[in-house]
C-alpha cells in the first residue's frame, strides 16, 4: 500500500537517472586522483574489457569507407600523373624522330661527300624538290638552276651511283632526266672485262646494256660503270649490277639486263657534276675501241704500236684517221692500227 500524497510515475526514473549521473560525476572525480591501483582502476579496465568487442566491431566497419576515400584520392593523382607521363613520352618520341632523321641526313650527306673526294668531283649538292615518287618516275626536280651554275648536260648522281642528266634548267630549279627513262643512254662498259656498250632505260626499273659483243666476257654479278666515252659521265661511276646476260644464237650482241645501283626513287639529295678533268674522260685508245667494237670490228690491241714505212717514212693509218696520212685522229690523238694491219 503506497505512501499518501507520492506518486509512481516518471518521477521515479528521472531520480534514477540522477542518482547514476552523480555516481560518474564521483568515480571521474575519483579517477583522475586514482594512481592506477585503486579499486576504480579495476572497474574502469572491466568497463573498458566489455566495450572492447564492440570498439573493434566498429573499427572493422569503418574501415572499408576509409579505404574507398584513400582509393578515390589515390586514383585524381594517379589520373593527373598519368597524363603528365603521356606527355613526357610524346615530347621524347618527337624529339628522337627528330634525331634520327638528322642522323640520317648526315649519312646521306657523308656518303656523297666521300664520293666527291673519291672521284675528285667538281660538283655541288642539291635537294630533290618533286618527282621520283617511284620507281618508273622519269625525271626529278632539284632546287639549284643556272643562278647557281648548273646547264643542260650535267650528270647527275647519289652516293650509290649515276642518277641521269640535266635535261631543262630554270633560274632556281633544274629536271634530271632519270637513266631508267627510254630517252636516256650512258657510254658504259663492263669492268672486269672492259668490255664496252650502250646503257639504256626501258622505262621499267631495269637498265639495258646494249652494244656488247659476244665474244667479250659478261657474267651475272658483274659491275657496269661509266666508261667516259662522249665525256659528259665521268670515268668509274657506279651505273649498276648483271643480273643476265643471254647469247642468242646467231646473234652478234649480246642481250644484257642491269639493275640501277642508284635509288631513282625516293631521292632526297643528289650531286651535280659541274665539270670534268682529263683524267675523268675516256682516252683515244678506249674511244677507238669502242667505235671498232660498234661498227662489229675485233677491238684493237692497247699493246699495238703503229709501225712506220720505209723509204717516205709515211705512217699507216690507224681507225678514225682524219685521212692526212699521219696516223692521227681528228682531235690530234694517235689511234692504234687494227688487227692485222702492217707494213704497206
Amino acid at each position: 500500500m503506497g505512501v499518501p500524497g507520492l506518486k509512481r510515475g516518471p518521477s521515479s526514473r528521472v531520480r534514477v537517472l540522477v542518482l547514476l549521473l552523480a555516481a560518474s560525476a564521483v568515480m571521474f572525480t575519483f579517477s583522475a586522483n586514482d594512481p592506477g591501483t585503486g579499486p576504480l582502476s579495476v572497474v574502469k579496465g572491466a568497463v573498458q574489457t566489455v566495450c572492447l568487442p564492440f570498439r573493434y566491431a566498429g573499427a572493422v566497419v569503418s574501415s572499408p569507407f576509409s579505404g574507398l576515400s584513400n582509393l578515390a584520392s589515390n586514383l585524381t593523382a594517379d589520373q593527373g600523373s598519368l597524363s603528365e607521363l603521356k606527355e613526357e613520352n610524346e615530347r621524347l618520341k618527337a624529339e628522337n624522330a627528330q634525331l634520327k632523321e638528322s642522323s640520317l641526313a648526315a649519312d646521306r650527306l657523308e656518303r656523297l661527300l666521300e664520293l666527291q673526294n673519291t672521284y675528285r668531283l667538281e660538283s655541288t649538292g642539291a635537294r630533290v624538290v618533286s618527282g621520283a615518287v617511284d620507281s618508273l618516275t622519269s625525271t626529278i626536280t632539284i632546287d639549284k638552276g643556272s643562278s647557281q651554275g648548273l646547264a643542260v648536260g650535267m650528270p647527275v648522281t647519289d652516293s650509290y651511283g649515276v642518277i641521269g642528266q640535266i635535261s631543262s634548267v630554270g633560274p632556281t630549279t633544274s629536271q634530271v632526266r632519270l637513266i631508267t627513262d627510254e630517252r636516256s643512254g650512258v657510254s658504259a662498259m663492263v669492268q672486269s672485262s672492259r668490255a664496252q656498250g650502250q646503257l639504256v632505260g626501258q622505262g621499267t626499273d631495269m637498265l639495258r646494256l646494249t652494244l656488247v659483243r659476244t665474244d667479250q666476257a659478261v657474267e651475272v654479278g658483274d659491275l657496269v660503270v661509266t666508261s667516259g666515252l662522249g665525256g659528259v659521265y665521268p670515268k668509274g661511276l657506279l651505273l649498276g649490277t648483271v643480273t643476265s646476260a643471254e647469247r642468242p644464237s646467231g646473234a652478234l650482241y649480246y642481250e644484257i639486263l642491269v639493275q640501277p645501283a642508284a635509288l631513282t626513287s625516293n631521292l632526297e639529295e643528289v650531286l651535280v657534276i659541274t665539270s670534268l678533268t682529263q683524267e675523268q674522260t675516256a682516252t683515244a685508245e678506249e674511244t677507238a675501241a669502242a667505235d671498232a667494237q660498234e661498227e662489229g670490228k675485233a677491238p684493237a690491241r692497247q699493246d699495238q704500236t703503229q709501225q712506220s714505212q720505209q723509204g717516205d717514212g709515211a705512217q699507216t693509218a690507224g681507225s678514225g684517221s682524219d685521212g692526212d696520212g699521219d696516223g692521227q685522229t681528228a682531235d690530234g690523238s694517235d689511234a692504234p692500227a687494227p688487227d692485222g694491219q702492217g707494213e704497206g
